[in-house]
């Protein structure tokens, strides 16, 4: 029996050229035609897939997407495609592209081939091809669902989401319970902060597949956001009651801070930790959720126990080298001095609406936005990385703090046209017309050179916390990604000390620039804490800075749920719970721990 790649092939083919010629004025001759070619060789793909474009022009869409599906199940078994395939798994792209081009010349209309040549540019980010290749494979295959998801997840990459919304729809049209299409459509709408779309979306992800407990926490993490928090929590029980080892899902509720786990639920999340087929991220989401249920019941040292194993792990993954950002911040201060200040004191952009918010993580920065944007004239934001990508477009070459070796040479039209870039950029997150806005990015402590720089009227605040509570407050936290220092007691004293030092810098060079408060003082006297902020930003007083619970904002970090609540001293002492486990967080801190929260005198 003849099959595709075979010395008869081009007979087949012109046999079906015949066929699919009369397509516009006879369909029913081509469906005859095409039927006799699958009579004499089942095997030959092209002819199905002309099977299912004559279905398809014949008004059977159903049977037609069926076809192709049957089709595409039939060709990525053949041996061409099944070497290449196994390349491309194995990583080895360049192997795989030879491989798909050699069976590609054999059966060019091959949409899964279409899709994985796709998928190898994508990698090597060719985005145009890649784009190319994934629309040529829908054209193909209409019915085959996966080219249209990675094209979704394409123009998702690309920032073209309403683009990439409509690809979903069109897929969730041929098959309402595809659940990878639910739920990036759900996820998409939460990117755009749409929460009441992303809602139904998750309910609908529920309804067509009410078992897919990833779905329930992903749902839960947006309810938590905008301040949902019974739905929440009852979400991720949903999630656990689904798959009582869900990692994401026990993580989201330790996450919630306000959640207190019972004696049940520490021998939940014991089971779930002796499991042996957890993926690396669920086994160090699980540790550091132990740790908060054994807090929870006040067994501190099983508790340091399990939050040492999680950074233990996290570490290995990420490894992490204080001189980074030593040597970042030594190199700022010998460019960032007084007398390059002076040389610019009229650069950069004149817009007065940014509002820095710097720390270290767990500081209480996020209070301080919620406080902040609960006045009239104040929109609060988000984290936002527009200064670090700033800092990296002025880096070319890359190194340790690339952006110093560039920014004494930038021109004032450079430096005004930065300034004047940032405030255009991080419009897309402003909503309202209020005349001022906070960015919350705690990392741009380190930038503060290029922010003075091209931001000259910026404002700059500095929340810090005592270092022993700051400390362990980090190292009990897991945060996925980018906080690095973290998960190391003498790491996290190291860049508490070089954060200090970078403070010291500034107000040395340019006195009065950054307003500086502490969490502790914030607690205890918060009205006097809050009058002294708005007359650093030069703004009235407002009675709702004080009742920043009620701002029904959404929140995004590990503080949304703690920042509705009144303020409280919850927290600021927990440290002392494991004192005797934090020796070498002390050590590291040297003399900032006895001076805080001043500056040690002379150098440190």
């Amino acid at each position: 029996m003849a099959s595709a790649g075979r010395d008869d092939d081009s007979g087949l083919n012109g046999r079906l050229d015949r066929a699919m010629a009369f397509l516009d004025r006879d369909p029913a001759q081509a469906l005859r035609g095409v039927e006799s070619i699958l009579a004499s060789d089942p095997d030959f793909l092209p002819a199905r897939r002309a099977l299912a474009h004559v279905m398809r022009r014949q008004g059977n869409h159903p049977g037609a997407d069926q076809v192709e599906r049957e089709a595409i199940a039939v060709g990525i078994a053949r041996p061409g495609f099944a070497a290449a395939q196994e390349a491309f798994l194995a990583g080895e792209l360049e192997k795989a592209e030879v491989l798909i081009r050699q069976h590609l010349r054999q059966d060019p209309k091959d949409p899964a081939a279409a899709l994985m040549l796709g998928e190898i540019a994508a990698r090597c980010d060719a985005k145009q091809e890649a784009e190319n290749l994934f629309r040529r494979a829908t054209l193909l295959a209409p019915g085959y669902l996966e080219p249209w998801l990675a094209l979704a997840k394409h123009c998702r990459d690309s920032g073209r989401y309403p683009d990439a919304l409509f690809l979903l729809d069109e897929l969730l049209a041929r098959k309402a319970d595809h659940l990878q299409a639910l739920s990036l459509r759900a996820a998409i709408l939460v990117q755009l902060r749409r929460f009441d779309e992303a809602d139904a979306a998750f309910l609908e992800l529920h309804a067509q597949c009410p078992e897919d407990a990833r779905g329930w926490a992903n749902h839960a993490f947006m309810l938590k956001t905008v301040g949902r928090q019974d739905d929440a929590v009852q979400a991720y029980r949903t999630a656990l009651g689904i798959d009582p080892a869900n990692a994401q899902a026990w993580w989201g509720l330790a996450n919630l801070k306000t959640v207190r786990f019972g004696e049940a639920d520490v021998e939940g999340l014991r089971r779930a930790f002796e499991r042996t087929d957890l993926a690396a991220d669920d086994r160090i989401h699980l540790a550091f959720a132990l740790g908060k249920a054994l807090d929870d019941n006040r067994d501190f040292a099983g508790a340091f126990a399990a939050y040492s194993e999680g950074a233990r792990q996290r570490l290995e993954q990420v490894p992490y080298d204080p001189a980074s950002v030593t040597g970042h911040i030594a190199k700022s201060r010998r460019t960032c001095t007084a007398d390059y200040f002076a040389e610019r004191r009229d650069w950069g952009s004149a817009a007065r609406d940014p509002i820095f918010i710097v720390s270290l993580p767990r500081s209480g920065s996020t209070l301080v936005e919620q406080i902040l944007a609960s006045h009239p004239l104040i929109e609060g934001t988000e984290e936002l990385h527009d200064i670090e990508r700033i800092a990296l477009a002025c880096a070319p070459n890359g190194g340790t703090g690339g952006w110093l070796d560039t920014l004494p040479s930038l021109s004032r039209d450079k430096v005004r046209e930065l300034g004047d870039h940032y405030v255009e950029a991080t419009r897309r997150f402003r909503h309202s017309d209020r005349p001022f806005f906070t960015d919350k990015m705690p990392s741009n402590w380190v930038f503060l050179g290029l922010i003075r720089t091209i931001l000259p009227n910026a404002k700059i605040i500095d929340v810090r916390r005592h270092p022993m509570g700051c400390g362990f407050a980090n190292f009990s936290q897991h945060f996925n990604w980018g906080i690095n220092f973290s998960y190391d007691l003498a790491h996290i004293g190291h860049f508490y000390t070089t954060y200090l030092r970078q403070m010291a810098h500034f107000d040395a060079v340019l006195p009065g620039y950054i307003h500086h408060l502490t969490y502790e003082n914030l607690v205890q006297n918060t009205e006097a804490e809050v009058t002294r902020l708005l007359d650093y930003l030069g703004l009235p007083f407002d009675e709702a800075c004080l009742r920043f619970f009620e701002n029904d904002r959404a929140v995004y970090t590990p503080s949304s749920e703690q920042v509705r609540s009144p303020i409280n001293r919850e927290g600021i002492e927990r440290w002392h719970s494991y004192r005797p486990f934090l020796d070498p967080l002390a050590a590291a801190l040297g003399p900032v721990l006895d001076h805080y929260p001043d500056y040690p005198p002379g150098e440190f």
